[in-house]
């Protein structure tokens, strides 16, 4: 059995882990409720343009855009989201543990025929040990601090490169954010756009269509809502992963915290018994030297 002393210095220690576990949760709720206030934010225009585009669609519009051009996959990009840092419990574990499972379901195609845009410091570690092509500079700053400028260079760039044939196909791997509790693991296709599936859920809660008037014609306006809509799902995809990342910190922390407390209420029963029992054998040395 520990010794008191072993047992008032795990005591402590607990103690020291419990304050530092408990900050760190109050931490990632405060950021967490940023990330949620940002991401309320844009869902009105997010579901408003996507409305417009699937009206258009639904309208019978007919759609020629270079961002929907089918072709075989000779050349794939995937865009995965992780965070900077760990303590977030199987938050980093699954995207990279995806990642590998893609790159499995992908064995046919030469690695140096595979490009990655890793965002995130922990998913780019392992695309660099995993020996594929990193392209798109350094991103992990866009994790801890998402904006929609650099969100939409990177969508930019990805949308240049599959008009010019450079990349046949893209894809994207982050966490989608449904609430505090639940954080979905997503794999989606970004390019090329599936035009007819964005058609298929455009109707309105009334099942009316709007009936739009359009200058200067409906194929200019496409033209420029699609790029709009790609470059909006990249920003969407970035801000929840970072909404994620704090939910299941925050998550992973208060189970830190409570098992913590646990500890230590273990700890200082067995503390209070050691020591109960040093002083009845004390006693009874006591007892028995005064008899003798």
């Amino acid at each position: 059995m520990a010794s008191l002393k072993e047992i008032k210095g795990r005591i402590l220690s607990a103690n020291n882990t419990l304050k530092i576990t408990s900050a760190m949760k109050m931490v990632a709720s405060a950021k967490l409720h940023k990330a949620q206030e940002v991401i309320e934010g844009m869902l009105p225009y997010e579901q408003r343009l996507s409305a417009i585009m699937n009206h258009f669609l639904q309208s019978g519009v007919t759609v020629q855009s270079p961002y929907a051009k089918e072709r075989e996959t000779k050349k794939i990009a995937l865009v995965v989201f992780s965070s900077n840092s760990s303590l977030c419990g199987g938050f980093n574990s699954n995207v990279i543990r995806l990642y590998h499972r893609w790159l499995g379901e992908h064995a046919g195609i030469p690695k140096e025929d595979i490009i990655v845009y890793p965002v995130g410091r922990k998913v780019a570690d392992a695309v660099k040990k995993s020996g594929v092509r990193v392209e798109g500079g350094d991103l992990t700053h866009m994790a801890g601090k998402p904006n929609y400028a650099e969100a939409e260079a990177l969508a930019t760039e990805l949308g240049r490169r599959f008009i010019s044939g450079e990349i046949d196909r893209v894809e994207l791997i982050y966490h989608h954010f449904q609430s505090a509790g639940v954080q979905k693991l997503t794999h989606a296709a970004y390019l090329p756009v599936d035009l007819s599936e964005l058609s298929s859920d455009g109707e309105d809660r009334e099942g009316i269509l709007p009936d739009y008037l359009i200058e200067p014609s409906e194929g200019v306006v496409m033209e420029k809502l699609i790029p709009e809509v790609l470059k909006l799902k990249i920003y969407t995809a970035l801000l929840d992963s970072n909404a994620s990342e704090h939910a299941a910190r925050s998550v992973a922390m208060q189970v830190a915290t409570d098992n913590a407390n646990n500890l230590i209420q273990d700890l200082t029963v067995a503390y209070n018994k050691g020591r109960q029992q040093a002083i009845t054998n004390e006693l009874l040395d006591i007892v028995g030297g005064t008899m003798a």
